[in-house]
């Protein structure tokens, strides 16, 4: 059987300019209107990359404020963190210094009293009794505070209203002249666990902590040359005290 042939006529779309008629050859399509396009006086709006950064680099770029009266900062005329801290190298090796000697204790160092070196000492001490296989930080913090505030009150109620020792004072004295314990502590890694010997050096480092505390308290508070035996036994507690952490 023959294949039938049908003939379709052409299709002829309206064009977009007359959607009534046709024509026989279809128009271009019309290309949209470009979209809106903001003041180019804004630089923020404006699609021109050139034109923004050639209108904002011209205008002044704020670099906060300048040291001196001009200028940008200068780094070098900062203080060093440690004395923003509050922390003297200087003094606290001062101090140290004072107390190496306990018979010519210089007690003028120790006016100015801070805790920066007594927390170094205390650490030193922890740090002692930790290669000695012992962990006694909670015990050697607590007895700190206890020894300080017992001997504050034990010089401020021998000294009556003239006594003017404060407890910041009273703290930065007990730690410095913890420097013979903590000596004491570091030697007695090396020293016979038990012995006639460990007990007298013990002995000698407390007798010279007592000796530097003492003077320190006398010469920096009123009225404590009349007490300066009660307040030498108050001193040979303490420093026993934390001798015994040592020994035992």
């Amino acid at each position: 059987m023959a294949n039938k042939e049908f003939k379709v006529p052409p299709v002829a779309f309206p064009s977009a300019g007359n959607p009534g008629g046709s024509a026989p050859h279809l128009q271009q399509r019309r290309m949209p209107a470009p979209p809106f396009q903001p003041n180019s006086g804004i630089p923020f709006m404006s699609f021109d990359i050139g034109s923004a950064t050639a209108s904002t680099s011209s205008g002044p770029i704020y670099t906060g404020p300048s040291v001196g009266g001009g200028g940008s900062a200068n780094f070098d005329d900062e203080e060093p963190l440690l004395d923003e801290l509050g922390i003297h190298p200087d003094q606290i090796w001062s101090k140290i210094r004072s107390v190496l000697n306990p018979f010519r204790v210089n007690h003028t160092v120790h006016k100015d009293s801070d805790l920066s070196g007594p927390i170094l000492l205390y650490m030193s001490f922890c740090l002692f009794q930790l290669l000695a296989g012992k962990i006694q930080f909670g015990v050697i913090l607590g007895w700190i505070v206890v020894s300080s505030i017992f001997l504050y009150f034990v010089f401020n109620m021998l000294a009556g209203r003239t006594g003017n020792l404060d407890l910041h004072t009273c703290t930065s004295v007990v730690g410095y002249c913890m420097l013979p314990v903590v000596i004491f502590s570091a030697l007695s890694l090396f020293l016979p666990v038990d012995g006639v010997i460990r007990l007298s050096v013990a002995a000698i480092f407390v007798l010279w902590a007592t000796r530097a505390s003492t003077g320190l308290v006398v010469s920096l508070a009123d009225g404590g040359d009349e007490h300066r035996g009660l307040i030498a036994y108050a001193s040979f507690l303490i420093y026993t005290l934390f001798s015994l952490l040592v020994i035992f």
